[in-house]
């Protein structure tokens, strides 16, 4: 049991902060939003690759929300831990840019189409990670606290299969610096040993 300093005994249901109410009310309103966003772009998408993506990271993600909404509500463990999301494809990056046409909002639905929609669940996924990871900060009921932080790395994950599926597809360019100036931030910090820590006594 907690203790409110005004009202006695907390429960385990009311054993949330006010900090935590609006985080993970936003982080649990972003997720329907990113859920909507994906069955509403579902019936637009042309490249079965993205629609197995699409559908693989819909499916995970509902079951994520579901348990989220559980242990939010009862302060407790939800029906089952939450999962580690996999990605089918490899983690090749081609880097280098190739000129293409300036990015511009679409005029129409017409113009709706695969490079733009991944963009949307690439999106997407990096602010689920956002918000999940500042909701986690500010959680004090403990078993929230490690829902939403175990989530983050899966829309890590999500975010990264897009990001490589933009990218074959070269919908995604990546520049390198030059290898001098790579080399040089690479080797700009250096590793040190751990100190041994002065014994200090409190007073």
């Amino acid at each position: 049991m907690h203790e409110n300093m005004h009202t006695g005994p907390v429960s385990q249901q009311m054993n949330h902060g006010g900090h935590e109410l609006f985080d993970v009310h936003e982080a649990l309103s972003g997720s329907v939003a990113a859920l909507n966003q994906m069955m509403l772009l579902r019936p637009h998408v042309k490249d079965p690759e993205l629609l197995d993506i699409l559908d693989r990271q819909y499916r995970f993600a509902l079951d994520e929300y579901n348990i989220t909404v559980e242990c939010f509500k009862t302060g407790q463990d939800p029906s089952h831990p939450t999962g580690r999301y996999e990605m089918k494809t490899g983690n090749d990056f081609v880097y280098g840019m190739k000129p293409a046409q300036p990015t511009k909002p679409i005029q129409s639905e017409a113009e709706l189409s695969d490079q733009i929609i991944s963009g949307f669940l690439l999106a997407a996924a990096k602010s689920g990670a956002s918000m999940k990871t500042m909701a986690a900060t500010e959680t004090c009921n403990p078993v929230v606290r490690r829902v939403l932080a175990d989530s983050v790395p899966n829309c890590i994950e999500m975010a990264y299969e897009l990001s490589i599926y933009q990218n074959q597809h070269h919908y995604y360019q990546i520049p390198q610096l030059a290898q001098a100036d790579m080399q040089q931030i690479l080797n700009s910090y250096a590793t040190v040993g751990q100190p041994a820590m002065p014994n200090q006594h409190l007073q």
